[in-house]
């Protein structure tokens, strides 16, 4: 059986990071949206036991350390299923090291399709369950819409969707470490100063203006990047809304309340930018 998912990438509509557990751990405070920017994951049983994966970005590593291997691999172990395996085919739209979510959002995909493909029933929680061992984003890319994450972003609540927006995403070529900047954000000056109450209350009063006003992202502060103000900057004289870093970095997003400025913006970032996206975005993922 071969089983075809969209995987969307997701954007951080906020993020603080409030400390640190005993495990080193860190203890966040979020939103996540998914988007229409989409990683095409294909997934077909076979009889040889053996896990393996195909990418279209030869940068993308293939073994163990890839997070849709780790997913199918997990799943056969809580399933006890023995004797059969899977082979994996991705290809790549979410760009890598952007804050996207797009290795969290394979393993979610395999999950999902596994799912099916083995007919083992399993609920949105119980896959999440399993998701949150090969990552913390996996649990949501497993719902997928619009969503709270506390802890160590695995503890999940449901938000309402968004009202009609439209996203431009950019990806600049700096890369950025997501271990350094978490290191970084343990230092005094950066100890979580904001709530997300405001930026909770506007999508569920489904005022896009106050969203968009909430956006936050303590990781800009912690990165200190020039570029990604500067894009920020370009994006809010284009008519963006909001705009802000997803993750920690180094994409960046703005919100737009129409698709004409939005696209106008797209096509102007284009100028400077290899990686420029147009995205809305995207309810529960219902499979």
């Amino acid at each position: 059986m071969r089983v075809n998912v969209n995987a969307p990438a997701k954007v951080n509509l906020f993020l603080d990071i409030r400390g640190k557990r005993n495990d080193g751990y860190h203890i966040v405070s979020m939103v996540l949206q998914s988007i229409s920017l989409y990683d095409e994951v294909t997934v077909s049983d076979t009889n040889n036991g053996e896990i393996s994966v195909l990418c279209s970005d030869e940068k993308v590593p293939l073994g163990e350390d890839n997070s849709a291997y780790k997913a199918a691999k997990l799943f056969l172990k809580e399933t006890n299923i023995e004797d059969k395996g899977v082979e994996i085919k991705i290809k790549k739209n979410i760009p890598m090291e952007a804050g996207l979510a797009g290795g969290s959002t394979d393993a979610a995909a395999v999950l999902l399709a596994m799912n099916k493909i083995f007919d083992t029933d399993l609920s949105k929680k119980e896959l999440a369950d399993i998701g949150a061992d090969v990552g913390a984003d996996v649990p949501f890319c497993v719902y997928g819409g619009t969503m709270t994450a506390g802890g160590i972003g695995t503890i999940l609540s449901p938000l309402p969707d968004l009202p009609e927006c439209y996203f431009v995403i950019v990806k600049p070529k700096i890369g950025v470490s997501t271990k350094e900047a978490y290191e970084r954000s343990d230092l005094p000056e950066f100890e979580a100063v904001k709530g997300m109450d405001m930026i909770t209350e506007a999508i569920c009063e489904g005022n896009i203006k106050n969203i968009a006003k909430n956006l936050y992202n303590k990781f800009e502060a912690v990165n200190d990047l020039p570029e990604i103000e500067a894009i920020k900057s370009f994006m809010h004289k284009c008519g963006a809304i909001g705009a802000a870093m997803t993750g920690s970095g180094s994409a960046v997003f703005g919100i737009f309340e129409n698709d004409n400025d939005r696209d106008d913006c797209a096509r102007r970032l284009e100028e400077q930018y290899d990686d420029v996206f147009t995205a809305e975005p995207v309810s529960e993922i219902t499979r």
